[in-house]
């Protein structure tokens, strides 16, 4: 019997998509839990790629700099970007060194902080039995449509119809004949 190789725990590290303020309440709830994690801040433990003064220090910045952006002066804005751009490096380290030290149990790799990215991909099921999806074609009013697949079909007939004034059923239904590709 075949048994089922255990995938990796990866973090969740798209701290560049958030908001300066989200990534200073991230950083700060990190910088809680991590520092005062035996698991990883222990003397048996690998020492952190950063430590609890730098990320302070850090935050501390990134803090300021939100609220001297709140009035939106060019170059307040620019200095929170840089702060952080600051944080967020500090804590992608952080967050690799939490996937690598913590024994692949999930219990301690979510006592950092950290929040564990999805393992599995989850798949867009199909619009309808026939159709995978539908997409605004290249003119408009036009549209593209992605059909599952049939073993041994050749091709397909698609029915479609103009909608009525008001939003009513079309009242004819031409037919188009779609090459499987």
């Amino acid at each position: 019997m075949a048994t089922k190789k255990q995938q990796p725990i990866k973090a969740l590290l798209n701290f560049r998509r958030l908001t300066g303020e989200v990534v200073y309440s991230s950083s700060t709830n990190i910088y809680t839990e991590f520092f005062g994690n035996p698991n990883f801040t222990s003397p048996q433990a690998p020492a952190p790629p950063v430590d609890a003064a730098t990320l302070k220090a850090a935050n501390d910045t990134l803090a300021a700099a939100n609220a001297a952006a709140a009035d939106g002066g060019k170059k307040a804005i620019a200095q929170k970007s840089k702060a952080k751009e600051a944080v967020v490096k500090l804590l992608v380290q952080l967050g690799h060194y939490v996937e690598a030290n913590c024994k692949d149990d999930m219990t301690i790799f979510l006592s950092s902080g950290f929040t564990a990215a999805a393992s599995t991909k989850a798949k867009t099921p199909p619009v309808t039995d026939a159709i995978r999806k539908l997409e605004p074609g290249p003119n408009s009013g036009q549209m593209l449509i992605t059909l599952v697949k049939f073993p041994r079909a050749i091709s397909h007939e698609v029915h479609y119809g103009v909608g009525a004034q008001g939003g009513g059923r079309p009242t004819s239904w031409p037919r188009g004949p779609v090459p499987q590709v």
